[in-house]
């Protein structure tokens, strides 16, 4: 029996879409920013993380902004966090433990990524806590595929 709050927790209002790729080919090496990339169980190609519940790392693109306003500087920009990729127009806290179709992709949202200290060094004093809350999500691939620019996100159905 499905409650007016389990489907409610299931409603969103539009589906999020992709807004920016980021390949980590190494540790301190610069993100390469392409405009798609393959996904296999072990996370994007050519990205150094390895397969599990830390394959992908997501970020909220509404939550850049608010990144830049509490270390208070004028803008952050994707590649300075190191993240995979950057979901627009869902929220993302809202699909913890939820499977999610990413372009062809499907991903598993398993936790919060937290900041590392490099916060610090690449936003400046504070950095580190203006992330905190902030730094976005691990997911693991259930299913491989490829994602895009502009693709959309969204939470899979039981029913698929």
């Amino acid at each position: 029996m499905v409650t007016a709050f389990a489907e409610m927790l299931k409603c969103h209002a539009a589906p999020g879409r992709v807004a920016w790729i980021g390949l980590r080919p190494g540790r301190r090496e610069d993100v390469q920013t392409p405009g798609s990339a393959e996904v296999s169980l072990d996370g994007l190609a050519d990205d150094h993380a390895k397969a599990g519940k830390r394959a992908v790392t997501l970020i909220q693109a509404e939550h850049l902004p608010v990144i830049a306003a509490l270390a208070g500087i004028g803008a952050v920009h994707p590649e300075q966090l190191r993240r995979n990729l950057v979901i627009s127009g869902i929220n993302l806290a809202a699909l913890r433990k939820e499977a999610l179709r990413v372009g062809s992709a499907v991903l598993q949202v398993t936790g919060p990524c937290p900041p590392c200290s490099r916060m610090e060094e690449v936003l400046g004093r504070g950095g580190y806590n203006a992330m905190r809350g902030h730094g976005g999500w691990y997911a693991e691939v259930l299913e491989p595929g490829r994602v895009a620019l502009g693709d959309s996100v969204t939470l899979l159905t039981d029913a698929e």
